[in-house]
């Protein structure tokens, strides 16, 4: 990749370490010429990244997923830097971030390019999500009847306590923690995994890249909520939700040694291995 020469930082001043961390970096920075913004504020003011060649955001992933909206539209690359817990968008920790800046910001990354979902909840009302759509009733304890559509062909409707839509980065979030499957993140698929079904079965339905999705609330006396990426929630005008594939897709700037797998298996402290006897 070309070295960045225009650097912008986002930092979570909430998280232990972060201010020190991002003080750290940008001192590498600035002794490199670099040219420099940097912010603590939340959300990002819009237009925040324009012009900008990258992006570096010290958090966790709730951090970088505040950034991802702003990153997409513009096309500016984000660097994660993880001061939170799991840490699968922000996969650098702060020892591998100090190591190996001066070569990042020479260009010797990779781009992946994620996936993001397009929401629309009434005329005019749209939003962009990196890991999920979330549909569920307004009131956390009420059963929700959800009618399902792909292309207007009828899938199914789910009596349930909500439905998530996740994208294949959005897959090891809270659709792996309602039982829905782990995608690779070039898989181009999106993932609707129901929430606590009233049913003996349930199953999640892997659905193309380019499907266009509508979900009908059928219950009575029922608003629904609507929530991306577990921090925004949409106001909801009318029937039906919309849901596809957004053209903008987010820049992710990983190591040339990234491993997908390997990240799930540290973060998750997975492993397809059997036990030995005892």
């Amino acid at each position: 990749m070309n070295p960045i020469r225009k650097l912008a930082f986002v930092v979570n001043a909430q998280k232990d370490g972060a201010p020190e961390l991002a003080r750290e970096l940008i001192a590498i920075a600035r002794r490199m010429g670099l040219t420099l913004k940097h912010t603590a504020r939340f959300p990002l003011p819009q237009g925040y990244l324009k012009g900008w060649d990258a992006c570096c955001v010290i958090g966790g992933d709730g951090t970088l997923l505040g950034v991802a909206q702003e990153s997409a539209r513009e096309q500016v690359p984000l660097i994660g830097v993880n001061r939170g817990n799991l840490g699968f968008l922000t996969t650098f920790s702060a020892d591998e971030a100090r190591g190996y800046f001066t070569e990042l910001l020479k260009g010797s990354f990779q781009i992946d390019y994620r996936t993001m979902l397009e929401c629309s909840t009434g005329r005019g009302v749209r939003d962009l999500a990196l890991n999920d759509v979330l549909l569920k009733d307004e009131v956390n304890s009420r059963l929700v009847r959800l009618e399902v559509f792909a292309d207007d062909e009828l899938v199914t409707d789910y009596t349930c306590d909500g439905l998530i839509f996740a994208t294949p980065t959005g897959s090891t979030a809270y659709n792996l923690s309602a039982g829905g499957p782990i995608l690779h993140p070039r898989a181009g698929v999106v993932a609707m995994t129901p929430i606590c079904p009233h049913t003996l079965s349930n199953r999640s339905v892997i659905f193309r890249e380019n499907v266009r999705l509508r979900i009908f609330n059928r219950s009575e006396r029922s608003r629904l909520l609507v929530a991306l990426d577990g921090q925004r929630v949409m106001p909801v005008s009318s029937d039906p939700v919309e849901i596809s594939v957004a053209r903008a897709r987010l820049p992710l700037a990983q190591r040339a040694t990234y491993s997908h797998f390997a990240i799930v298996r540290t973060k998750l402290k997975w492993s397809g291995g059997v036990a030995g006897p005892a």
